[in-house]
């Protein structure tokens, strides 16, 4: 899960860019490295279907996402919060991320 510096990307993990193609939110865009369970969980599944939308399905390199780094950093958090929680009491709470 860090920041990806032209390394190669470890079985069970994908690249994604992240960043506001527009220079919106002021921060440009960046690559990450995370789980491919990720791709699982319905948090990421909306940013997924937002990509689609924005994106469309086809592209080369990585795939990207149409959300602020900031946001996309708060929304890993969320996931990893509600995977860690789960792991230790058996328990999934609905987390909800509007900005992305």
């Amino acid at each position: 899960m860090q920041e990806d510096k032209k390394t190669k990307v470890k079985k069970g993990s994908l690249t994604v860019r992240v960043g506001l193609e527009d220079g919106e939110d002021g921060g440009g865009t960046r690559k990450f490295v995370i789980p491919i369970s990720y791709l699982y969980h319905p948090l990421f599944k909306r940013l997924l279907e937002s990509a689609q939308e924005v994106y469309g399905y086809h592209s080369s390199g990585p795939l990207k996402l149409p959300c602020s780094v900031d946001d996309f950093l708060h929304l890993r958090w969320l996931i990893e919060r509600e995977s860690s929680h789960r792991s230790h009491h058996g328990v999934h709470h609905s987390s909800s991320l509007h900005s992305c």
